[in-house]
C-alpha cells in the first residue's frame, strides 16, 4: 500500500474509520519525530555553543578597552550589513561589575529564542570600558515598532533589570551619521 487511499480503496470490511485513525495516528507520530529532531538539533546546538563559551573569558575579567561580538551565522556585527542595515539596537549602560552576569543572561536568551520575534534578531555586543559596560543586541528592522518593544521588553526580564533602568534605541542609520560627522569633526591645536 502506497498512501491512506490504497488502503481504502482495497477494503471491503466497511471498517474505513479504523484505517483513517491509523493514518491519523501515523501523521500525528511523524509530526512528534520532526518536532524531536528540531529539539535535538537546539540542543546539539546550545551544548556546541556551551563548550566554546566555558573557555572564554567573561566580560568582567577584561580590562581596557574590548568588544565581544556574537551574531547568527553569516551576519556581520557592521551597519552596512546587508541583515543590520535597515535595523538598530537597544543599548544598555551598566555599572562596573554587571556585565558577566547580563552578557550570560542575554546570549542564552538568544539561543533559547526567548525573544519571540523570528529571525529579526542578528547579534548582540557586550563593550567593556574603562568606567561602564555597554551591552546592545541588534535587529534587523528598526520602523517595526512592535518588534523593537517586544525586544526591549524581553530583554528587562531576562536581564532582570530595575523599571528605573534607562533604555535607549539607536537605528543603525543614526549611528552611520553620528559617526561620520565624528570622522569629518576637525581639531585644530
Amino acid at each position: 500500500m502506497n498512501n491512506k487511499f490504497d488502503a481504502l480503496k482495497d477494503d471491503d470490511s466497511g471498517d474505513h474509520d479504523q484505517n483513517e485513525e491509523n493514518s491519523t495516528q501515523k501523521d500525528g507520530e511523524k509530526e512528534k519525530t520532526e518536532r524531536d529532531k528540531n529539539q535535538n538539533s537546539s540542543k546539539r546546538k546550545v551544548e556546541q555553543f556551551w563548550k566554546f563559551y566555558s573557555h572564554m573569558v567573561r566580560p568582567g575579567d577584561l580590562t581596557g578597552h574590548s568588544d565581544f561580538h556574537l551574531f547568527k551565522e553569516g551576519i556581520k556585527p557592521m551597519w552596512e550589513d546587508d541583515a543590520n542595515k535597515n535595523g538598530g539596537k537597544w543599548i544598555i549602560r551598566l555599572r562596573k561589575g554587571l556585565a558577566s552576569r547580563c552578557w550570560e543572561n542575554l546570549i542564552l536568551a538568544m539561543l533559547g529564542e526567548q525573544f519571540m520575534v523570528g529571525e529579526e534578531i542578528c547579534g548582540a555586543v557586550v563593550s567593556v570600558r574603562f568606567q561602564e559596560d555597554i551591552i546592545s543586541i541588534w535587529n534587523k528592522t528598526a520602523s517595526d515598532q512592535a518588534t523593537t518593544a517586544r525586544i526591549r521588553d524581553t530583554l528587562r526580564r531576562v536581564l532582570n533589570l530595575p523599571p528605573n533602568t534607562i533604555m535607549e534605541y539607536k537605528t543603525h542609520t543614526d549611528s552611520i551619521k553620528d559617526n561620520s560627522s565624528f570622522r569629518n569633526t576637525k581639531i585644530t591645536l
